[in-house]
């Protein structure tokens, strides 16, 4: 046999020996040739992503547009043009007449010079009618003064029911005696001398400690202050309704000033 015959004898030997261990590979490896494919496309995959992510770039770019700017607009030039007037009627009451007929100058000045409102007294319903005109600048001006007119007719002086046009967080709370408890005859008339006290003391006790202001009318009694203050002044008031003692009373009244001023 020469050395031809003998090598393509000993071939088909070794071609059956690469099957063999080919064979014998387990399940999870991978073939090279299929490896390096992966690998190619993976990164032709993120070179086109990267591509894509540029181009979104460059778009956002050339489109972003700058927000414009609008001055602010006050509550006149805010209003349509073509919208009516709106108005309030606050009723007087008979026994507000004569005093509104005194301090008439003195209502009259904050709302048509500050709030720029338009004000008249109708003698045939005996109301105060408030209107807003063109020069009217804020849009609360009319409730403002509703509530003005509104305080003066409930008993409180001018001076004080301004307060409502220059602060905010000023508001009016209103109960009857009854409610806290119900009286009757002179059980009732002396639950309201205890909280207006001789000459007006204990009213003017609770005023000055609680920085409030009471009206107390018939068996109604009206409190201007800021919400803390008029629930201090408030209790003060239900405790005397209740039979409290003023001593303990104006001993409570003068912690409450001691904090108030320590604050």
């Amino acid at each position: 046999m020469t050395a031809a015959t003998a090598e393509q004898a000993a071939a088909p030997d070794m071609d059956m020996e690469m099957d063999s261990s080919n064979t014998n590979l387990p399940d999870n490896t991978i073939d090279p040739t299929t490896l390096t494919s992966r690998i190619i496309q993976s990164k032709s995959i993120q070179k086109e992503d990267a591509n894509n992510n540029e181009d979104d770039i460059e778009m956002d770019t050339n489109n972003t547009v700058e927000q414009p700017t609008f001055q602010k607009l006050s509550a006149q030039h805010s209003r349509p043009t073509n919208s009516k007037s709106e108005y309030r009627r606050i009723r007087c009451p008979a026994h507000r007449y004569t005093p509104l007929r005194e301090n008439w100058e003195q209502l009259l000045t904050p709302l048509v010079e500050y709030l720029k409102l338009q004000v008249r007294f109708n003698t045939r319903t005996r109301s105060v009618e408030i209107k807003t005109s063109r020069h009217t600048i804020d849009t609360s001006s009319l409730q403002k003064g509703a509530d003005f007119i509104g305080a003066f007719m409930l008993g409180f002086e001018p001076q004080d029911a301004v307060a409502l046009l220059r602060l905010d967080d000023l508001f009016i709370e209103s109960f009857q005696v009854t409610d806290v408890k119900i009286l009757r005859g002179d059980h009732l008339s002396r639950a309201i001398g205890r909280v207006a006290g001789q000459d007006g003391k204990t009213r003017f006790a609770i005023e000055n400690a609680t920085r409030t202001r009471i009206v107390i009318a018939d068996s109604r009694i009206h409190l201007l202050g800021s919400y803390g203050n008029i629930r201090l002044a408030r209790n003060a008031i239900c405790d005397l309704i209740l039979g409290a003692p003023p001593g303990k009373v104006y001993n409570n009244m003068r912690n409450v000033a001691k904090r108030n001023e320590r604050y």
